[in-house]
């Protein structure tokens, strides 16, 4: 009789220490045995300060980790700590998205990105979201990745240019907000692509909305030309760079 009810006892002992999500699966994947967090369930910052959001929301008994198993406070999804909820779970997210693992279902990382991305989005790092290089591609066609869902398309190549607006209208400093603080002094005409060495490359807008799809290349060297700048070349039409570098230009 003694062995059955040890038996019974390990088994208990192991499904505690066997952490459980639970019933809200947002910002997770099965990673082949349970259930985890993924980056995009932390990869954003709480709105209210982060002292705050664990007195509204104490752990159980830990906070969520990336790639981690914890139970999330119960309160960031339910009133009593079964049934979901979805007020209590906007709350959470509009509040407290990091301290309860709700970061991917806010409005800065829930929408679609490209269907036809220069770049493989779910490959997207932190760094690249930082990056002069790669931010302008990034919001265009991977906002999700990088939290610029809201953007429109249009960010700032250097995050800190909204620290000083007055560079706007600096002389001498148009040329560099011209390319790296777009949306800070609204100067999205543009669109950026990625050429095939990986740097980007700054193009004209075609008017016509944004492309799915482009037409080849006819010419095999649009990558260094585009490299010299011949996608904003106005020499040449837009007819003329469109009929040639149609796809590294990404010209509609």
């Amino acid at each position: 009789m003694l062995a059955p009810l040890l038996f019974v006892f390990f088994v208990g002992l192991a499904s505690v220490a066997r952490a459980q999500i639970g019933k809200d699966l947002n910002c997770t994947k099965n990673d082949g045995t349970d259930d985890v967090y993924t980056d995009r369930a932390l990869i954003c910052s709480n709105t209210q300060k982060d002292a705050v959001c664990e007195v509204l929301y104490p752990k159980n008994p830990d906070y969520p980790t990336v790639g981690g198993k914890e139970a999330r406070p119960s309160n960031c999804f339910s009133k009593d700590g079964t049934e979901l909820d979805q007020d209590m779970q906007k709350t959470a997210a509009a509040t407290c998205a990091k301290t309860c693992g709700l970061c991917c279902i806010t409005d800065a990382y829930k929408c679609d990105d490209a269907k036809f991305p220069r770049i493989k989005c779910s490959g997207v790092t932190n760094a690249q979201c930082q990056s002069p290089e790669w931010r302008t591609i990034i919001a265009s066609d991977c906002p999700s990745a990088c939290g610029f869902c809201n953007e429109g398309g249009c960010v700032d190549s250097v995050v800190e240019c909204a620290n000083d607006r007055s560079i706007c209208t600096t002389v001498g400093m148009q040329d560099f907000v011209n390319q790296y603080c777009q949306k800070t002094c609204d100067r999205c005409a543009s669109t950026t692509a990625a050429n095939s060495n990986g740097g980007a490359v700054t193009t004209p807008s075609s008017g016509g909305g944004s492309c799915t799809s482009y037409q080849a290349d006819s010419s095999t060297a649009c990558a260094s030309w585009a490299t010299n700048g011949f996608c904003t070349n106005t020499f040449y039409t837009l007819a003329q760079r469109k009929a040639y570098c149609a796809r590294t230009c990404r010209i509609c």
